[in-house]
């Protein structure tokens, strides 16, 4: 037999609409009153109908999440799940479901964020990504739906976007000062899709540590491949098919590193006694590959879970003017890099 509000509020001994309050966590009911509905709810095994709440308050309460790309490829990395896990904790925290985007292609994934606007299927949406001449990012900030995004605006014209990031511009830039320190001089960037704009303030940063050294880039050096095992396997043969070989290699993502270290382990070619190799992101596995990659720490799983926070309160406030918040980032040193041995570091200079 189905449980009702009324059958709650005959055990709570109050009223159904203080019922419905409770339910919608009003501040007009105090907490004693809610503590004691709630654990008649639990008793009585009562589950609120979100659907009809939905429908009475416009709300459903349900969250979109848009990935860059098909959940085949999104879910190899291992970044994804992790800021999903951020995500939803949050989400959960406020009784907050998720909506998962499913497209295969940019067409597809534009077409489902258009059925979750018009057909008002979320109260809000992250996107777990930032592109350049992003037409979902721009279709949102057109409808005036609330968003956030892990990531930066690169269209300087979205001004009023909230967003979460890491200041990934200083962290590239502190990862080839790093390489520079330890003697290095041919340092290669192998970063994922030059449309991202997390690319895009890699290679910015890289290009400016290298420039504060007196060294102008090789473009020889800078490769770009799709950020999964496979992507960091097809750089490896971009570059050590090349005459001059780098001494030192700067990884967009660990899952690339792990590609990375596998085909140079096939060239019979030593991590870090020939060449060394620092990565991005600290993803669980990073510090079980052999041997344990030096990367960057963004804190993943910050990144999801204080988007949903910012995306939660853009919903419940909307005239808010947007937010910006930066996660800090910390290098952590571990067995992928060493210093250029001095026979290495003349060859280097020389071919410099």
């Amino acid at each position: 037999m189905t449980v009702t509000i009324k059958d709650v509020a005959r055990a709570a001994k109050v009223a159904p609409s203080t019922v419905s309050r409770v339910i919608s966590d009003s501040p007009r009911i105090s907490e004693r009153t809610k503590e004691k509905v709630r654990e008649a709810m639990q008793e009585l095994g009562y589950h609120p109908n979100f659907n009809a709440r939905s429908l009475a308050n416009q709300s459903t309460k349900t969250i979109g999440v848009v990935m860059p790309n098909s959940a085949n490829k999104t879910f190899q990395n291992p970044f994804f799940p992790e800021v999903i896990r951020g995500i939803s904790t949050k989400a959960h925290q406020l009784e907050y479901g998720l909506y998962l985007s499913t497209g295969q292609s940019e067409e597809e994934i534009f077409e489902e964020v258009q059925h979750m606007v018009q057909g008002k299927r979320v109260d809000g949406i992250i996107l777990l990504y930032s592109k350049a001449d992003d037409q979902v990012m721009k279709y949102l900030h057109e409808q005036d739906f609330p968003f956030t995004v892990i990531g930066r605006p690169y269209d300087e014209t979205l001004q009023n976007v909230t967003y979460v990031n890491n200041d990934n511009f200083k962290a590239a830039k502190t990862v080839t000062e790093y390489l520079l320190l330890l003697g290095h001089k041919r340092i290669a960037f192998i970063g994922g899709n030059l449309e991202n704009v997390v690319t895009i303030d890699h290679m910015e940063g890289y290009h400016r540590a290298l420039k504060n050294a007196g060294m102008e880039p090789n473009n020889d050096f800078i490769v770009f491949h799709e950020e999964l095992q496979e992507g960091g396997q097809e750089a490896v043969i971009d570059l050590m098919s090349l005459n001059e070989r780098p001494t030192a290699m700067i990884v967009a993502d660990d899952i690339m590193t792990f590609g990375v270290m596998r085909m140079l382990s096939e060239m019979e070619i030593h991590v870090p006694d020939d060449i060394s190799i620092i990565s991005f992101n600290n993803v669980m596995i990073s510090e079980l590959s052999a041997p344990p990659m030096t990367t960057v720490d963004i804190n993943i799983y910050s990144l999801g879970y204080e988007a949903a926070n910012l995306l939660i309160d853009k919903i419940l406030h909307p005239g808010a003017e947007a937010k910006k918040m930066l996660i800090p980032h910390k290098l952590m040193k571990r067995e992928t890099c060493r210093r250029i041995a001095s026979a290495q570091r003349a060859a280097s200079e020389k071919s410099v």
